[in-house]
């Protein structure tokens, strides 16, 4: 390990863009297959479902891989082995996406269905509470393309369950921005926030700036990929006004063929005009860079000091749905971190 690498490493740091189902790695994909397959998979065989070509047939291959979570024992298997990895990474914090709306549409809309699930993601992060000392929230995330009433019931859900389980921190909207905005889900974020959720929204990935102005205005306290905002001056001064927190993703953007490249990312640009921007890893099975890889590429391709990779880790935690006395106490460690 390299003397940049051990430094991030022990940078205390969150993760705040990250979805559960993107953290399945082919070799678990195949222990799914073998519990569930009449055919089990062979390694190589699931190695081929994490290849595509653009933000379609990604969407493609995450529904291939979510199809195998099939019992509340393969989400507790899924949702521990993203923990340990992530304690590995020195996240010490997280707050993670789960696709409500997608296990909904595996079990034919039946809310009753959703409850062991969540018994065991509970399980998977009590556990790692308890051992590997890292905090995670959850964040529970609609598909936009599915429509308003699924919408919903993912966020109706949230609303029920967060009294009984504090974990459940926030709602988000995921899927295919191309096909729908944020508009329609004006009133859903509002209650919402009547609910004491906090509001995360996907947006400027495949779209441009006008659909990071239309998230904002329905209420979204956190902007996921936002790679369409550096298109427009005049929106970049209202978030850094704004002090809105920007979960970026540069290796998901460049594999999807949003970004050329990593170097060619807006990440530094943003930062240098002094956005309160995060580094995250989005999906990392799929796209082969977990959030430690992310600060290294930071480093090595738009050259970010050790002092600025530090910026960005105080931001994570700044930017996360902490209390304020916990951000304080993972900021002084920041500080201390040589």
């Amino acid at each position: 390990m390299t003397g940049i690498q051990d430094f991030i490493r022990r940078l205390p740091k969150a993760e705040l863009h990250l979805h559960l189902e993107g953290t399945i790695l082919p070799a678990a994909l195949v222990e799914l297959s073998a519990r569930h397959d009449a055919r089990p998979m062979k390694l190589r065989e699931a190695k081929a479902l994490y290849h595509f070509d653009d933000f379609s047939t990604f969407i493609d291959c995450f529904k291939a891989v979510t199809r195998r979570l099939v019992d509340p024992e393969d989400y507790e298997l899924v949702a521990w082995r993203m923990i340990e990895h992530l304690a590995n990474q020195g996240v010490v914090h997280a707050e993670v996406y789960i696709s409500v709306g997608v296990i909904y549409m595996w079990r034919n809309f039946d809310p009753r269905a959703f409850e062991p699930v969540f018994a065991a993601l509970e399980r998977a992060r009590e556990r790692g509470e308890r051992e590997l000392g890292l905090s995670l929230y959850w964040i529970f995330d609609a598909v936009r393309h599915f429509t308003v009433e699924e919408a919903e019931r993912v966020f109706s859900k949230a609303a029920e369950m967060r009294p009984h389980y504090p974990s459940i921190v926030g709602i988000g909207l995921g899927g295919d921005e191309r096909r729908a905005g944020s508009a329609p889900f004006r009133a859903l974020y509002a209650r919402a926030r009547q609910a004491g959720l906090r509001l995360t929204n996907h947006a400027g990935e495949t779209t441009g700036p006008e659909a990071i102005r239309e998230a904002l205005s329905i209420g979204s306290e956190r902007i996921g990929h936002a790679v369409s905002a550096i298109q427009d001056a005049a929106l970049v001064e209202e978030l850094k006004r704004g002090n809105i927190a920007l979960e970026l993703n540069p290796t998901s953007n460049v594999r999807t063929g949003v970004c050329a490249s990593f170097a060619e990312h807006p990440l530094r640009r943003y930062f240098d005009a002094g956005l309160l921007v995060t580094l995250n890893s989005d999906d990392p099975a799929f796209f082969g860079s977990d959030v430690a890889g992310e600060y290294l590429l930071a480093h090595t391709q738009q050259r970010f000091t050790r002092e600025e990779l530090r910026t960005l880790a105080a931001n994570s935690i700044r930017a996360s749905f902490l209390p304020e006395s916990a951000k304080a106490a993972w900021l002084t460690r920041i500080d201390a971190t040589g």
